[in-house]
């Protein structure tokens, strides 16, 4: 079987990747020269072609590498179904995505940045910031369901903290999706249904869901509206297993005897049990979108967007155990193997989400390429609703009511200002500049309820709650020296607060003081044009990351004591620099591009035991120094020895390790956590002709670790991490212009792998779509 699968892989991949990794590291003209010029480039392949009245976080000057992939490239390559999935084959990156709709753990990886660092990396859409920079860490993923793949126009990726006009964040990327904004009437519509086997330890089950888009839009004279709407009904996979090791057992005949216990190692490799599978979400999502932009005169243009997002959760459980009738246990004190253990109300506990947030963006935007321009942008996201209920006492299923808490993120949220200036006062020089202020509100109220499926709160049981102020003035000119020399240099003052900080428990408030810091972080990039075909860049950048308000101050109070936070955390500060080679190949068809790319980082900021102190202390602190040597190779061609046969593939190797941690020196000389040592992405795309289009995508992470100390030397479990080779196809048929229908399969080879959570397994996805 195995076999005949690999046959077919080799067989469908008549395929090509149309170009979609633009890779180059230095933007010589504005997006709007870019647009009109394209066909004079010695190069030829896809480019950064955004419309200079679009709403967008990129500057007119790009002085890094940069990635991108338009909607049509989107459409015939990728099995999308969440916003996300643009950026599947982008070189260097990865989205740890646990199954289809993962609203709260999706978190973006990227060279020297692992799915445990979400602060470090920055995604916008239309101007508007889905970062959840509230925090760090994966459960402060980016708000990716403000934006469905159907609606994206493109997505472009700058590597690396080097443009002035980012706060530190971008030290890792910054994605910026454009959605679409019509010059004539259109309308979409879109239809898919997806379906995954997932088999781990107990539980051999087939888990399903389905999608339905549809879009409307139009410009009437200076007038142009956009909207769409979008539900998601999807049922994920357990994400987790409830586990307890064979060495806490306590040997006789005490408790219930059960069977059914799976026997398993830990990424320790230490023995332990597994008797549950939790966290088998099934999500609806709905989102709706209305964007308007009116045109004040020909080079001026005015936009708002208005979006909501709802999520309904429920959670399941799946008991492996079962008691001498049969019955499943939930638990209690159980006996497996002549030892007993005890299964507490929450170890295999049900829970709710009832989400409802919403962002509005407004854009003013000059256009007139002429001596100024200037913008203004403005964003606020808004959790209008944030509820999370799960029960504290034992239920056999989520439809049992009982004691329980209510957590109340009501409140949260945050808001953004932009002012942009261009200045072009000669052919040589192009200037930015700009103010920008970032404002995020931390609310969370934890409390008691009698019944958790449907009763209100009841007495407080822990609050959190903090705000953190960004404002930052930057300057950057962008100086053609000659016509083979060009530089760019810039500047990025920050102001940074954190104020009105507190923690609760159920009777006693903590306050915390205010803090106010300032940083400079310098810029610098140059670009040779050694011949036609070959150009030769460098980039260097300083990036400050602030402590998130999370970071700050959530924990727990315990006789008037502070745990599990430390208000006084330093920023991250990070010295990243990159050097390219871009090589045009084919006539301009195709591109090869070779970075390396190095970073220190002083101060990183992660969870780990102070083994200085007695007792120890285990919460978020700053590790003294990691430094990352690394090299990126990236590769696309159209039309390799046939028409239609596209290719595009990308290398990436990162020697990531801890160099300096005072607190805890078991960890000096290892890896960082999540930074593999290898990525790399393949695809391959053929147009047979103008109806059909087959696509082959493979995707491999090399060994990662999820301990500072390397500790967990298991991967392939629950908790661990691990790498993977996994391979995509999709197939795509255009009927005429209005209709197309594709099919396609994730993981083609049913490769079972982790980060801390299993990731999906063998899916089919099937889609159907209308475009008018």
């Amino acid at each position: 079987m195995k076999n005949a699968l690999q046959q077919n892989a080799i067989a469908l991949a008549i395929i090509a990747a149309f170009p979609f990794f633009s890779a180059y590291a230095f933007a010589a003209d504005d997006h709007n020269t870019k647009q009109d010029n394209q066909q004079n480039r010695q190069t030829q392949i896809e480019r950064v072609t955004i419309k200079g009245d679009r709403p967008t976080t990129l500057p007119t000057e790009i002085p890094t590498t940069i990635e991108g992939i338009s909607a049509k490239t989107l459409a015939t390559t990728i099995n999308a179904i969440d916003a996300e999935d643009a950026l599947k084959y982008l070189p260097s990156l990865l989205v740890r995505k646990r199954y289809v709709g993962d609203y709260n753990h999706a978190v973006l990886a990227t060279r020297a940045s692992g799915t445990g660092n979400s602060a470090r990396s920055m995604v916008y859409a239309d101007g508007i910031l889905l970062s959840n920079l509230l925090g760090n860490g994966a459960t402060f993923t980016p708000r990716w369901g403000l934006v469905t793949p159907e609606e994206i126009q493109r997505v472009d990726v700058l590597y690396g903290p080097f443009s002035a006009a980012y706060s530190g964040n971008s030290v890792g990327a910054v994605v910026d999706y454009v959605t679409r904004m019509p010059e004539k009437f259109e309308a979409h519509a879109k239809l898919v249904g997806f379906s995954e086997n997932f088999q781990e330890y107990g539980t051999d089950k087939k888990f399903s869901g389905k999608q339905l888009s549809g879009s409307l839009g139009d410009k009437q004279g200076a007038f142009s509206w956009w909207v769409n709407i979008n539900r998601l009904d999807s049922d994920g996979h357990p994400i987790a297993f409830t586990n307890k090791l064979v060495s806490t057992g306590i040997t006789g005949s005490a408790g219930k005897p059960v069977t059914g216990a799976i026997a398993g190692k830990n990424p320790q490799g230490q023995d332990w049990w597994l008797m549950a599978a939790t966290g088998q979400y099934h999500t609806i999502q709905d989102h709706a979108k209305v964007k308007l932009a009116y045109d004040i005169t020909p080079t001026l243009r005015a936009s708002y967007t208005y979006g909501v997002w709802r999520n309904d959760m429920n959670s399941s459980v799946e008991s492996y155990l079962r008691d001498t009738t049969g019955n499943a246990v939930y638990s209690g004190d159980v006996n497996i193997a002549g030892k007993k253990y005890t299964i507490n109300p929450t170890d295999m506990a049900n829970s709710k989400n009832q989400l409802e947030h919403i962002t509005h963006g407004l854009h003013v935007k000059s256009n007139t390429k002429g001596t100024w321009d200037w913008e203004l942008a403005a964003s606020l996201y808004d959790y209008n609703k944030d509820i999370a209920r799960a029960p504290t006492v034992a239920i056999p299923s989520a439809d049992v009511g009982g004691a329980g808490r209510i957590t109340d993120g009501s409140g949260t949220g945050w808001n953004t200002l932009a002012l942009k200036g261009i200045w072009r006062p000669n052919a040589e020089h192009i200037a930015e500049f700009g103010y920008q202020r970032e404002a995020y509100k931390l609310r969370t109220l934890v409390s008691d309820t009698t019944d958790w499926i449907n009763d209100a709160a009841s007495k407080r049981f822990s609050a959190f709650r903090g705000d953190s102020e960004l404002s930052s003035i930057y300057l950057q000119d962008a100086w053609r020296i000659n016509p083979t020399w060009k530089t760019i240099l810039g500047g990025r003052f920050e102001q940074w607060s954190a104020q009105d900080g507190a923690i609760s428990n159920a009777s006693t408030t903590l306050a915390f003081g205010t803090r106010k810091e300032n940083y400079f972080s310098p810029k610098a990039a140059l670009a040779f044009r050694a011949t036609d075909e070959l150009t030769i860049k460098a980039s260097l950048g300083r990036a400050v990351r602030m402590p998130t308000v999370s970071e700050l101050y959530q924990g727990t109070v315990s006789t008037q004591t502070i745990v599990n936070n430390d208000p006084n955390l330093k920023p991250e500060k990070s010295w990243t620099s990159e050097w390219s080679a871009e090589q045009s190949l084919n006539d301009g068809k195709g591109l090869l591009r070779a970075t390396f790319f190095h970073e220190d980082t002083d101060d990183a900021l992660y969870s780990q035991t102070n083994t200085l102190v007695t007792p120890n202390i285990t919460n978020i602190q700053n590790v003294d120094k990691i430094r990352t040597n690394g090299l990126e190779l990236a590769y696309q061609n159209s039309d390799v020895m046939i028409n239609g046969l596209d290719l595009a593939a990308s290398v990436t190797y990162a020697d990531s390790k801890i160099v300096k941690n005072d607190k805890f020196q078991m960890s000096v000389g290892k890896w960082q956590p999540r930074v593999p040592q290898w990525r790399a992405n393949f695809v391959a795309s053929y147009r047979a002709n103008d109806q059909l289009t087959t696509t082959l995508g493979v995707r491999y992470s090399g060994r990662q670790y999820g301990s500072l100390d390397n500790s967990d030397s298991n991967a392939f479990t629950y908790f661990g991490f691990s790498s993977f080779l996994v391979a995509d196809l999709r197939v795509r048929y255009k009927f005429d212009k209005q209709w197309s229908v594709a099919i396609g399969i994730d993981n083609l080879n049913n490769k079972k792998y982790w980060a801390f959570h299993p990731y999906t397994q063998r899916s089919v996805v099937a889609e159907l779509k209308f475009d008018y």
